[in-house]
């Protein structure tokens, strides 16, 4: 049976590409996007198969009411891929509470909510998947993207205790962490910024990686979305996906490091229960 996927961010990027693999497959697809009208050549293509949703996916209240509209219309939801978001950069120091509230939203608050309303269907069903695009800033973290990689790990750990909750009802949960893919994610008019106090010159030099690095990534969408695809029919699917030379290296890396700070504080950390 074809399945019926929900999408946010379904207009470009990863989202644009899972979509347009799903469709492949013949399977169903609903765009979650703030501007339905970015979906209308999918819709005109595959009128019986793409429909797009409006939704801001920082819109919490709004999450329930979508899914109980495509559950109407579709009879289920089989996966969903939380994929919506946008880059920041931007110093710890310079980064606003405003600035980092709206970046939680749309990375973990507005994921958080859709996951909760399409759940109970899939428990049900003893059958779904949900699919967390993070990235491999969801592992590691370095300057300028502090708040960025926040939410992502905030997600990272929601996800990973969803997944221990909701295996034995069937149910899969998958993390993907991209590298650097060309996608609109470094897009000048999409990338947030905080304001650049000049203090900080690992930042700047952050910065200027992001604004010239749009179009020249070295991932394709369409590859990571067949990977996706067949990472969620494999019998076994991983909990975390990283994708690319460049995030496998780094995510290799980071936990090489993170066991090399483990080990040389191994023999002291291990000796602090109480003496009795």
């Amino acid at each position: 049976m074809n399945k019926v996927w929900l999408i946010t961010g379904a207009s470009s990027g990863f989202g644009r590409a899972i979509a347009e693999a799903a469709l492949a497959d013949g399977d169903v697809v609903v765009g979650a996007v703030r501007r339905p009208e970015a979906l209308d050549d999918l819709v005109a293509a595959h009128p019986d198969q793409v429909e797009a949703l409006r939704l801001d996916v920082a819109d919490t209240a709004a999450a329930e009411a979508a899914v109980r509209d495509v559950v109407a219309r579709h009879g289920r939801i089989d996966v969903l891929v939380n994929n919506a978001g946008r880059t920041h950069v931007g110093a710890f120091e310079e980064t606003t509470e405003d600035e980092l509230r709206a970046l939680f939203d749309v990375h973990v608050f507005g994921p958080a909510a859709l996951t909760r309303a399409v759940l109970p269907g899939m428990r049900e069903r003893r059958s779904g998947a949900i699919v967390q695009m993070s990235s491999m800033g969801g592992q590691m973290s370095f300057a300028g993207f502090s708040a960025y990689s926040g939410t992502k790990f905030a997600l990272e750990g929601l996800s990973e205790g969803l997944a221990d909750e909701v295996r034995e009802f069937g149910i899969k949960v998958l993390i993907v962490e991209p590298g650097a893919f060309r996608t609109s994610l470094f897009d000048a008019s999409r990338a947030g910024v905080s304001a650049d106090s000049g203090v900080y010159a690992k930042v700047s030099e952050t910065r200027g990686f992001v604004s010239g690095g749009d179009g020249t990534q070295a991932g394709d969408p369409a590859k990571a979305a067949a990977l996706i695809r067949a990472a969620l029919d494999a019998e076994e699917t991983p909990l975390r996906l990283p994708l690319g030379d460049d995030a496998v290296t780094a995510v290799l890396d980071h936990l090489d490091g993170v066991r090399a700070d483990v080990a040389a504080w191994e023999k002291s950390t291990r000796a602090t229960a109480f003496d009795d």
